[in-house]
């Protein structure tokens, strides 16, 4: 039986990346389609503090390996350790969600194992031997059928498309192996974290996102986004014009989300931006252009000055409370 193989990320506190588990909810419906067997890997210094977990998602294997050399991420050090695993099991597939990590680590996993690689899969079509990756160009405006013509085939997905997997699922079998680990060019220095008490972007529920309407001016859109505990998001605009840290951006280019509530203020909607957070639940849009392309993809919009409806609604929202 072939086997898709899924990379797990653990966070640098410990705690499993929560875009792992819609991996593994991908990886599930892709062995499924593909008639095939489900297993994980984690590379860890301590992969133990996250195994019961891993445990619980309904993969038929995870498989872990522990090395000081694995504390921090390498490409160099976690590339040849997941090749060398997906050779020793054969595996048909092997993914991870396209997090920073995913868009390092699999290309260069692809490489080391002469493979076919698709990248930011949005699903799966076909069944058996002829699956078929679903993926997005031209920042989504057009949508591609790829199908990889190499016994390995590598991806990574976009973890807002597929569906969380949910623990209590069984525990899978837990097997340890010892990949060498060869030494690189790189060593790990320092890792500043930008921390924010609001929810990560990625993550969050709820987005409050702000334009070049805004002139800078984020005060009334920070405000809304702490009455709704929202993460706090920006344009390429305001992040090139320095009004806003860069790790705020969603678009093409920035960060993807796909949160329940997506508020978009003052953010005219250019395909970039849209490429980064359409696939949000529900949209509301508050621009003073009727005209703007936002609007196009918004389920409410208001066209009023973003600086009269924001304070508003945050007004509305206390009460309401």
């Amino acid at each position: 039986m072939s086997i898709v193989l899924i990379v797990a990320e653990q966070q640098p506190d410990g705690h499993l990346r929560k875009a792992t588990l819609n991996a593994v909810g991908a990886g599930k419906q892709l062995a499924d389609k593909a008639g095939a067997e489900l297993h994980l890997v984690l590379l860890s210094k301590d992969p133990s503090t996250v195994t019961e977990e891993l445990k619980g998602l309904g993969a038929k294997v995870v498989h872990t390996a522990a090395a000081p050399e694995f504390e921090h991420y390498l490409a160099e050090t976690y590339a040849p350790a997941i090749a060398e695993l997906a050779k020793s099991l054969n595996a048909s597939f092997v993914g991870a969600a396209s997090t920073a990590q995913g868009k390092d680590l699999l290309p260069r996993v692809a490489a080391r194992l002469q493979a076919a690689m698709a990248t930011d899969v949005l699903g799966f079509g076909g069944s058996g031997a002829d699956i078929v990756f679903n993926r997005p160009m031209w920042a989504g405006n057009v949508f591609a059928e790829v199908k990889l013509t190499t016994p390995v085939k590598v991806f990574t997905l976009r973890a807002t498309e597929f569906q969380a997997a949910a623990g209590g699922q069984g525990a899978a079998e837990v097997k340890t192996f010892s990949p060498k680990v060869e030494g690189g060019k790189t060593k790990f220095v320092d890792f500043k974290e930008v921390k924010s008490a609001r929810p990560e972007l990625t993550e969050a529920r709820v987005v409050i996102s702000g334009g070049r309407g805004t002139k800078g001016d984020f005060k009334e859109i920070e405000a809304l986004a702490d009455e709704l505990n929202a993460a706090v998001g920006a344009s390429r605009a305001v992040c090139d014009a320095g009004w806003v840290p860069n790790d705020l951006q969603i678009g093409q280019t920035g960060k993807v989300v796909a949160p329940q509530l997506y508020i978009a203020a003052g953010i005219s909607g250019a395909i970039q931006h849209l490429a980064g957070m359409k696939s949000s639940k529900t949209i509301v849009a508050i621009n003073k252009d009727p005209e703007a392309p936002i609007f196009q993809v918004a389920d409410y919009g208001l066209v009023d000055d973003l600086f009269k409806v924001l304070p508003a609604l945050r007004e509305a929202v206390h009460k309401a409370k």
